[in-house]
């Protein structure tokens, strides 16, 4: 497999960034922010990926938590435009936030961390591993009648909530776990960048503790109960996508199957004081993009040989990550163009500036070119772009997810291989309209000195200015 080094998405959130790798097409672009509205009548009646897929022969399927479900999708997972039959959403994914936690006094919580015995739980199942069961379904169906398809397969893990099977719990012993090594809220953070992490304070295990309001800091003891959760969720989801992974091996389909694993954000797990997504760092918005390409990222297997044998995760067996070339900068709005030319289909034109009446074209750039591994790249140095939205300057209790009506600030930020540069500009929800001149705060780090990100250099500026004014010349077209 080929695993890129470095990949930021558009905006640390669930439903934005998904609309905006499926269509690949930049939040500003689909106008999507929050979770309120519906790209196709919102923005613009933009094709989508699978939808592209489907046009040109494909059986499409959906599984599990691809688009974000409700009216960012149409309440139809953007079903008939994107899929060949209904999306499958588990039934017991409506369990998801309710009172299903065991505690200590022995009556159910509607709880943060929350590992659990699976026969205990609702319908005896868990989201996931239904969702999982169905996608191994479709495979063998589309193994029967011999169609191409396009699969999407969507976990839920591990996003909050912490709901997994206890026994992986046992993997991460507590006393090995550590705190986040820069758990404090760095001295020169704008208050404009920082999330507050509103989401996991509702959470009822959470709100025992009595944290204060808007920095915490969470006691450090429950600090790491929180990571082993996040850690557990993480093998949990490992261990289904083995799963599933070798359901293409036993149907036989590992030898002309494009895989691609990836993900609609990332998550704080006490880095800078935070403990969710909702920001512009490098912990919210990196994420993995690993793809298998058969021929190109691997060698073709031979008859019988398993491409994807699963590993048990408790027989404690490793081996070393797949490597890509390191130092590598791609943007999740790429997949878009890259699926569509790994595939040999044609890859749809870039996006004229603006596009909103343009149903058909690409904002990212297929990274194709570095397939395969060690393959040259293009010529000028890679950049990704993110941004997120505040409701205003201080921490308050939307500033997590703010509606369009109160967004009054948007953060935009350049990633290279050498620094990371945020800069919150002011923000008009009304017409979609970013004021240059009017900046809230900036944000300014440099990778190779400080790779966790804790010293702001932008105050000084003879570093920032340039990159500010590279920044805006990029908004600007």
């Amino acid at each position: 497999s080929l695993l890129f080094s470095w990949l930021a998405f558009q905006q640390a959130v669930c439903a934005p960034s998904r609309v905006s790798f499926l269509t690949g097409r930049r939040p500003d672009t689909t106008r999507l922010y929050d979770f309120n509205s519906y790209w196709r009548t919102h923005a613009g009646n933009y094709s989508t990926l699978p939808q592209y897929f489907q046009e040109n022969g494909y059986i499409t399927l959906s599984v599990g938590k691809v688009f974000h479900p409700g009216i960012s999708s149409n309440h139809s997972d953007d079903y008939p435009y994107s899929w060949t039959i209904p999306a499958f959403h588990p039934s017991s994914e409506k369990y998801e936030n309710i009172k299903v936690c065991k505690g200590e006094d022995g009556s159910l919580h509607a709880n943060l961390i929350c590992p659990v015995d699976v026969s205990e739980m609702p319908e005896e199942t868990l989201p996931d591993i239904q969702s999982t069961e169905e996608a191994l379904r479709l495979l063998d169906i589309v193994k029967e009648h011999g169609r191409k398809f396009f699969l999407a397969v969507g976990y839920h893990k591990p996003h909050i909530p912490f709901r997994y099977p206890k026994e992986f719990l046992k993997l991460y012993p507590l006393e090995n776990v550590t705190l986040a090594p820069d758990p404090d809220v760095p001295k020169e953070l704008p208050s404009v960048a920082y999330n507050p992490w509103a989401d996991i304070r509702h959470r009822e295990d959470v709100a025992a503790l009595n944290i204060s309001f808007p920095y915490g800091p969470i006691p450090e003891d429950f600090q790491r109960q929180i990571r082993q959760s996040y850690f557990a969720s993480v093998s949990y989801l490992d261990m289904l996508v083995g799963k599933l992974l070798n359901g293409l091996d036993d149907e036989g389909l590992s030898h002309n199957t494009i895989v691609v694993f990836t993900a609609d954000h990332g998550w704080s797990l006490g880095e800078h004081g935070e403990w969710a997504k909702y920001s512009n760092y490098d912990i919210a918005t990196r994420v993995p993009l690993m793809f298998y390409v058969p021929r190109v990222t691997a060698p073709t297997p031979r008859p019988g040989e398993e491409v994807f044998p699963f590993i048990d995760p408790f027989a404690q067996v490793s081996s070393p990550a797949p490597q890509g070339r390191p130092g590598e900068t791609v943007e999740l709005v790429s997949l878009f163009a890259t699926l569509v030319e790994l595939a040999g289909l044609p890859v749809p034109p870039p996006c004229p500036q603006p596009s909103f009446r343009v149903p058909l074209c690409v904002e990212g750039q297929s990274v194709a070119r570095y397939f395969p591994p060690g393959r040259a790249g293009g010529a000028d140095p890679p950049i990704a772009l993110s941004q997120y939205p505040r409701p205003g300057d201080t921490p308050g209790w939307n500033s997590d997810l703010p509606a369009l009506q109160d967004i009054r600030v948007m953060g935009y930020s350049i990633r290279t291989a050498d620094y990371r540069c945020t800069v919150w500009f002011g923000f008009d929800p009304n017409n979609f309209t970013v004021h240059l001149q009017d900046v809230h705060g900036g944000e300014l780090y440099f990778t190779e000195s400080d790779p966790n990100q804790d010293h702001n250099m932008f105050n000084n500026n003879t570093l920032s200015g340039p990159l500010v004014r590279k920044l805006c010349k990029i908004l600007e077209r």
